[in-house]
């Protein structure tokens, strides 16, 4: 479906979110509001969980070895926090154009993110940090 160099979950949001901003059929002022606001949330969850990254200095990028398990800031809370802005983007963008079709989608876009993504980044989190990523695991979620 999409290529392997495109496999990215970028890619994947801007798909979820064309179809959202497509099937929304109007939307009030406030819903407008909302969305923007829960866009804005997310882009700024992105740009503070990324910024947590770099300050470990590991990857931010999917399907690479992390150099580190990051738990503080934002992770002690989610164990990914950019793909709950993402998640969360979304939920705007179907606000904002009144998609009733918007929940459907952000629920199939969690699920395509874990299948595609989670479930092989936390693999080799546990083949590299063993029970350090397993302790990490119990006491953080995986969303929220």
């Amino acid at each position: 479906m999409i290529p392997k160099s495109l496999d990215l979950p970028p890619v994947w949001l801007f798909l979820f979110a064309i179809v959202a901003y497509t099937t929304g059929n109007g939307a009030t002022e406030f819903m407008r509001m909302s969305g923007v606001a829960l866009m804005f949330a997310g882009i700024i969850l992105t740009a503070v969980a990324s910024f947590e990254l770099r300050k470990q200095q590991t990857t931010i990028v999917p399907h690479r070895v992390p150099d580190a398990i990051v738990t503080t800031g934002v992770y002690r809370f989610s164990r990914n926090p950019i793909y709950l802005a993402d998640a969360i983007i979304l939920a705007g963008v179907s606000i904002y154009a009144g998609s009733v079709l918007g929940v459907l989608l952000v629920i199939a876009f969690c699920w395509v993110i874990t299948r595609r993504f989670i479930v092989d980044e936390e693999a080799r989190l546990t083949e590299h940090f063993g029970p350090a990523f397993a302790e990490y695991s119990k006491q953080t979620r995986r969303w929220l």
